[in-house]
């Protein structure tokens, strides 16, 4: 990312990817998600998922980490050429959050996000707005498991 003014719309960035293994997904959902199917292999079977799949709050929370991850990254390389860095704040919301398909033991998830819209907040000098749409892909097969919209905050350059 650059500057609010540099940032530009409707380019993918890929924020990476992430290997799901079983004990995460088990751990996760013990202490956020627990719900059978992401808990106890023997019972996902029986259930609707047919199979031990990791929470969709657990793709989402990889999304997350991975996207402050690039942002760091990109913050680094920005200041190291000597350009402006944009300072994110918080996000007001998501909009069409969407588990399309089980993420299972094993499954590498590729995750990736585009800044669809940007505007300068009328509420609230020196902060922009940029609207993101971000997908999540199962390797190799590139069946998407994950999708949102999201509304970022960002600092402008006249605060």
């Amino acid at each position: 990312m650059t500057a609010f003014e540099d940032i530009e719309t409707d380019r993918w960035q890929d924020l990476g990817t992430h290997r799901f293994e079983a004990a995460d997904i088990v751990e996760f959902a013990r202490r956020y998600d627990p719900q059978p199917f992401h808990l106890d292999a023997e019972a996902a079977k029986r259930s609707v998922l047919g199979g031990l799949c990791a929470s969709g709050w657990h793709t989402a929370a990889v999304f997350m980490r991975l996207n402050i991850d690039h942002q760091q990254r990109e913050a680094a390389r920005l200041s190291a050429a000597g350009r402006a860095v944009p300072v994110f704040g918080p996000s007001p919301g998501v909009a069409d959050l969407k588990w399309t398909s089980p993420v299972r033991p094993g499954d590498v998830v590729r995750y990736r996000q585009r800044v669809t819209a940007k505007r300068r907040s009328a509420s609230r000098p020196g902060w922009g707005l940029l609207t993101t749409e971000v997908e999540a892909v199962r390797e190799p097969d590139g069946e998407r498991v994950f999708s949102m919209g999201a509304t970022v905050m960002v600092r402008t350059d006249e605060a």
